[in-house]
């Protein structure tokens, strides 16, 4: 009987937001604030500008207090070393070493995303050692990306076998709704939901509808494969 055992049910997506690079937190805080009002956003991924550490401290502690507040998670881009002194929640970090480099220092406490995974091998890598989630479908320091399907597929493969959560990079709601239907756990949206002239509150809330959207139509065609 305990080996007939039904998998649990897959738990709706939820979206990761990622920020404009920051040099002015105060010019982002309260539009990080209405987004945060505006959907389920289960972390917010800091991208500070290059600047002395304490500026930069400065700037992170401000801003992971606002998303703290909005009930996200602060995490920053890379600067690992920060993470302590700004009071945020972790870091996502580019490829197997830097998370190899990282993990002495936020582990067990704090949060670590991998992204940067060119290969099957390296996403497993990554997991093996720790990872909090893996990363598919960001653009790399060329500006490059795989295709959609590429993506898709990636996140298929790893939602089939894999226990810790993969996200799948979106710039657009249509990307969103592609990686939601091929199994991603979270979404990570950017630049265009700040370039959204309606602003990026409207923004999330539309890319939150698509993706519960997708979510229960992928739901929907697995309950009635299994009819």
């Amino acid at each position: 009987m305990a080996n007939n055992k039904p998998a649990p049910p897959r738990p709706a997506p939820r979206l990761y937001l990622s920020t404009p690079v920051v040099d002015d937190p105060a010019e982002l805080a309260a539009s990080l604030a209405s987004a945060l009002a505006a959907a389920d956003i289960a972390a917010v991924l800091l991208r500070l500008a290059p600047a002395d550490q304490r500026t930069m401290i400065s700037r992170a502690k401000a801003l992971a207090a606002v998303i703290q507040a909005g009930g996200a998670a602060a995490l920053l881009d890379g600067n690992v070393e920060l993470v302590a002194r700004s009071g945020a929640d972790g870091a996502h970090v580019t490829g197997i070493a830097a998370m190899e480099d990282a993990l002495p220092s936020l582990k067990p406490d704090r949060i670590i995303g991998v992204g940067g995974l060119a290969t099957r091998h390296d996403s497993m890598a990554a997991g093996e050692a720790g990872a909090d989630y893996v990363l598919f479908g960001e653009r790399d320091a060329k500006g490059q990306r795989p295709s959609i399907e590429a993506i898709a597929e990636r996140l298929q493969w790893w939602a089939e076998l894999f226990e810790p959560p993969c996200i799948g990079f979106a710039e657009s709601r249509e990307e969103a709704h592609e990686f939601v239907a091929a199994g991603a756990d979270f979404v990570l949206v950017g630049d265009f939901i700040w370039a959204d002239p309606r602003g990026a509150a409207a923004a999330l809330s539309e890319v939150e509808q698509t993706i519960q959207q997708a979510f229960a139509q992928s739901s929907g065609t697995v309950a009635a494969g299994q009819e």
